[in-house]
């Protein structure tokens, strides 16, 4: 990287599906940064979102981008099972690396993506924007300055507003691409606590007809973590009333609770009684954690001081996601000491 802490980061956006669109666009508007490039491989949507963010030039390949000596960063929005192999080349070309969730779909690929990071001196943060919500961060902060003590009870929740395609949906992706964001709150909830066991249950309530190919829609997860603490997370992929994201943390000291999915604290009385409106997709419940989440790794960047989300949290939270498929198949809890791969 050859910016100095005046220069704008230049970052290859590599994925300009929803996600990466979504990036794309906060880079556009973020101070410190710009979008240099666009990468994906359907070369139309790439040289769409690449002049709508007005970045420099847009590729195929994302060889193209790493070979560029005027990238410093470059933030992987493609898909799920691409994600590690794109963290290692990108850390092996010396591009700082901001990564979607999970960063990987096994222990051994977290590993590898954690381990190129770390022999090339790059940041690597991994985007659980949750973190950076300013509810979850009140909570957090109440947690480290012992406001609530000792961490009893963890809970969070996913509800998808709908919509979804099943045929898209890959196997445990219920656990490790949706559940990922819930193993990682309740770790955040919890701090330096480690999952110790783990037993899940699911089942296709949303689209049932898939139940037989293997679709899991909807799903509850109980963590057991060493320190005691029981952490319950819970999925569904269909809420007709909005995108629904809360959380709890009961302690010795008192409860904090993140979250209601409310677009606004306007309450409209009529005639039918009391109703509120919510919000119908992450990227507007977390709009501006998903600001602050690119914000931070960009004056990581910038400053060459650490980022907030780790390789490690994220491979912690991926070695929660693995476990209940194996508890759905078996009916029986599964400890995180038997997941190794």
């Amino acid at each position: 990287m050859n910016r100095t802490g005046h220069e704008p980061v230049r970052v290859a956006l590599l994925g300009a599906g929803r996600m990466g669109s979504a990036h794309g666009r906060t880079l556009a508007g973020l101070r410190g940064a710009t979008p240099a490039v666009v990468v994906d491989p359907e070369g139309d949507r790439a040289a769409r979102l690449a002049d709508e963010i007005e970045a420099a030039g847009w590729h195929t390949d994302p060889a193209a981008a790493r070979a560029d000596p005027a990238i410093d960063a470059v933030v992987v929005a493609a898909p799920a099972r691409r994600h590690a192999d794109l963290v290692v080349a990108a850390a092996g070309a010396g591009k700082a690396v901001f990564c979607e969730k999970p960063m990987a779909l096994t222990l051994a690929d977290a590993d590898r993506a954690i381990g190129a990071a770390a022999a090339a001196g790059v940041p690597l943060q991994v985007g659980f924007n949750r973190r950076f919500a300013p509810d979850w961060a009140a909570a957090r902060r109440r947690l480290d300055d012992g406001t609530l003590g000792v961490p009893r009870l963890l809970r969070s929740v996913t509800r998808d507003p709908g919509g979804f395609d099943p045929a898209l949906v890959p196997p445990d992706g219920i656990f490790l691409e949706t559940l990922i964001h819930d193993f990682d709150a309740l770790r955040f909830l919890n701090p330096g606590a480690v999952a110790v066991e783990v037993s899940a249950t699911a089942a296709a309530l949303v689209e049932p007809a898939w139940r037989d190919r293997g679709l899991l829609d909807t799903a509850v997860v109980v963590v057991r973590f060493d320190n005691g603490a029981i952490g319950t997370a819970e999925a569904c992929f269909e809420a007709v009333y909005g995108y629904d994201v809360r959380g709890e943390v009961l302690g010795a000291g008192g409860m904090a609770t993140m979250g209601d999915g409310r677009r606004s604290g306007m309450v409209l009385s009529g005639p039918a009684g009391r109703t509120v409106e919510t919000a119908r997709s992450d990227q507007e419940l977390f709009a501006g954690a998903y600001v602050a989440e690119l914000a931070a790794f960009v004056d990581a960047v910038r400053s060459g001081g650490p980022v907030p989300d780790t390789g490690a949290a994220a491979r912690a939270a991926v070695h929660i996601a693995l476990p209940p498929a194996a508890s759905v198949r078996t009916g029986r809890p599964v400890r995180t000491d038997a997941i190794t791969a």
